[in-house]
């Protein structure tokens, strides 16, 4: 899977995909994560000329993000291959765990676009075949987020990722609540213990308590 990330500051990412499982699975190639910046589509040789925003038409607050650059920038990642073209928005398709789970099965090139300020000139959305996607009924400053989002969502999907697929807790019966060793944790004088059922080796009555506590 290579994940192509439409973004003006590709740097955001930096932390989450050097650590842990990701990291691993760039390591070992189970996944790449390229940068395409809109700025670097623009002609201009100084951070000034290379702007790539400016007012709405019709008036209001804040800039758009041009179209052309963002276009630019798609075709490179595109080039040739059959890639799904994910546009953020608040009003678009919920994202959940059946779509990481096609998405894993489906593709092997995904593109995400990441808006900021006022959002981007709507015109993108004429030039190529996009899918509008939400992560929840809430607005962010930028895309950058949810695409990190569905890279970790749609990753553990990819056999190899987590290393044991029953770790997908999706696909085995998962509780919310987890223990470990101590069996007992004693704090300002109280003690909690670990629920009898999951000491008891009885693997029946331990699913069963996990199916009760979903």
């Amino acid at each position: 899977m290579t994940y192509h990330i439409i973004t003006l500051f590709p740097a955001a990412f930096d932390s989450y995909l050097n650590e842990s499982i990701l990291k691993r699975a760039i390591e070992d190639k189970k996944i790449k994560v390229k940068f395409y910046n809109p700025r670097d589509f623009t002609k201009g040789t100084s951070y000034a000329d290379r702007r790539v925003d400016d007012k709405p038409y019709g008036g209001g607050p804040g800039m758009v993000i041009e179209a052309l650059p963002v276009i630019k920038a798609i075709a490179k990642a595109k080039g040739n291959k059959n890639a799904k073209i994910i546009w953020f928005t608040p009003s678009g398709k919920q994202f959940d765990t059946k779509y990481a789970k096609e998405a894993a099965t489906k593709h092997k090139n995904i593109i995400f676009i990441c808006g900021r300020y006022e959002g981007i000139d709507a015109r993108v959305k004429k030039t190529f075949k996009v899918e509008e996607i939400s992560v929840g009924p809430f607005v962010l400053t930028g895309g950058e987020l949810p695409a990190m989002l569905l890279i970790d969502s749609i990753s553990r999907q990819i056999p190899g990722v987590l290393g044991d697929m029953q770790s997908l807790e999706e696909s085995r019966i998962a509780s919310p609540d987890v223990y470990t060793r101590p069996e007992v944790v004693e704090y300002k004088g109280k003690k909690y213990r670990v629920p009898k059922v999951l000491l008891s080796g009885n693997h029946k009555l331990i699913n069963e308590w996990r199916r009760n506590k979903k």
